[in-house]
């Protein structure tokens, strides 16, 4: 188990990227509301150091800053993981490297007298790795850009590596490599790119893709089951002049493509 405890109860994972970038852009990337939207999800910074992220339809979560010492550490606590849990912590610092990368470490940490909440922060611990490719890739390809982003979460029946393959043959995906070139089918929103990274620890189901089409920028296809059902998970993110006109025309397609193809139950699907 990889949740660590210490003598007041404090129960914590750490998770840490290596990442290119001096403390100050990489800084801009995880702590500010614009940064954030642009490789993780729709963030905004609201009066007296609150800041929501938006994860998907009622899928907010809401911190409160409690440290801010730019461009090296802020902290957070928010509301934990629903209705009679602890509050939940989070600590991120910045630490320059030689050869112009950053190490970005974060921890989560909760005041426990029980092993209660310790799945759940495991699953915590699991996720965030899927969300640093993402960072490394934006810090690579597009540091200090501000992307605009498409963002659709659906759950549907398992089991996990079924949906996969329904996504993937959706996708017109047969053998899966890094390095591959990657195109969309005809009847797809046109995605043009190379995969940059497939697969991930405990979550093989994924693939990220440098964009060249519609615009410059990143897609994440991500499929993965969380106490039960299955998640699937798609997200773009473009730069450049055209991004916000290629969200505007591409996000109703994929949304009803996700919907036709991978529905919660009770609603049509074809997985």
């Amino acid at each position: 188990m990889s949740v660590k405890k210490d003598a007041s109860g404090r129960r914590y994972i750490e998770v840490e990227v290596e990442v290119p970038g001096t403390p100050e852009e990489v800084w801009d990337a995880i702590a500010t509301g614009p940064g954030v939207s642009s490789w993780f999800v729709p963030t905004e910074e609201g009066e007296g150091g609150t800041v929501v992220s938006h994860f998907g339809p009622g899928m907010d979560v809401v911190a409160t800053r409690t440290a801010w010492e730019p461009p090296r550490r802020f902290a957070g606590e928010g509301g934990g993981f629903g209705p009679g849990a602890p509050p939940l912590a989070a600590e991120w610092t910045v630490e320059a490297r030689a050869g112009g990368t950053c190490v970005v470490r974060l921890v989560h940490s909760l005041f426990a007298s029980g092993d209660d909440w310790d799945n759940q922060l495991e699953s915590i611990e699991s996720g965030w790795p899927s969300f640093f490719r993402t960072l490394r890739l934006h810090l690579t390809h597009f540091r200090g850009q501000r992307g605009s982003g498409i963002h659709l979460v659906s759950m549907v029946p398992g089991p996990e590596s079924k949906v996969w393959d329904a996504l993937t043959r959706s996708l017109g995906l047969t053998d899966i490599a890094r390095g591959q070139k990657f195109k969309t089918p005809a009847g797809l929103a046109p995605l043009e790119g190379v995969i940059e990274e497939v697969g991930n620890g405990k979550h093989p189901h994924q693939i990220h893709v440098s964009l060249q089409e519609p615009t410059p920028g990143i897609a994440h296809f991500f499929v993965h089951a969380e106490c039960g059902p299955v998640f699937v998970e798609n997200r773009f993110y473009f730069y450049g002049p055209q991004a916000g006109a290629a969200v505007q025309r591409d996000e109703p397609l994929w949304q009803s493509w996700l919907t036709e193809n991978f529905s919660p139950p009770g609603e049509a699907a074809k997985v």
